[in-house]
């Protein structure tokens, strides 16, 4: 086993535990052999992923997938600031949303999730579809997430699209929520450019949309 496998082992034992400062001394003593982004796409994103597939699978809380992605989040962020680099160049202005609805914790772990594997994006909360298509014209958003729960907020994702395109923004929209995993096709029918039924499914849609960019 590689020294970084042996510290995604070590990092799964202690996030799990919800141990905050073993989690961080792990991370640290890392960082003294591979940069940031090592640590980050070798040690963080592995275990993040593994902690994302038992909560499918029954065997990890909600509660321990939360914490583990705030706690990963916290420890990138700190670590960016401390060695003044941005981990990923090149970043396209990401940002997450809640569409027309009331639900924020599947959308406040996708963002923890992303955030801890090293990405920038910003929350925008919850919005509805005709402010939202404002926000995203004035801030410059090149790839948009959208969470939804009900299937009414769902079908508004394409009044989303084609607003956008009349205004000649040309965005990513990556969706997600119980509508579409109910309907595996109804991300192509809302117009929508890719889909992650999970908080870990998100990061590699992510890394395949800054490839396309690159």
């Amino acid at each position: 086993m590689s020294n970084t496998e042996s510290a995604s082992v070590k990092l799964e034992q202690a996030l799990l535990s919800l141990d905050r400062i073993r989690a961080e001394e792990i991370v640290n003593q890392s960082l003294q052999s591979v940069s940031l982004i090592e640590v980050v796409e070798s040690v963080i994103a592995p275990v993040m992923e593994r902690i994302g597939n038992g909560w499918e699978a029954g065997s990890v809380a909600l509660s321990q997938i939360y914490m583990s992605s705030r706690i990963c989040e916290d420890i990138v962020t700190t670590s960016i600031s401390s060695q003044r680099q941005s981990l990923y160049e090149h970043q396209p202005r990401t940002a997450i949303v809640v569409l027309e609805d009331f639900h924020l914790l599947g959308k406040r772990i996708v963002y923890a999730v992303l955030r801890a594997s090293g990405l920038q994006v910003d929350d925008l909360g919850q919005q509805d579809a005709d402010t939202l298509i404002q926000r995203v014209e004035e801030d410059g958003i090149e790839v948009l997430l959208i969470s939804t729960l009900m299937l009414r907020s769902a079908l508004r994702i394409g009044y989303v699209r084609e607003q956008l395109e009349q205004r000649g923004q040309t965005v990513k929209i990556v969706v997600g929520g119980a509508p579409f995993r109910f309907d595996p096709n109804l991300w192509q029918e809302v117009g929508a450019d890719a889909t992650a039924n999970t908080a870990t499914e998100a990061l590699p849609v992510m890394k395949m949309i800054m490839g396309e960019r690159a």
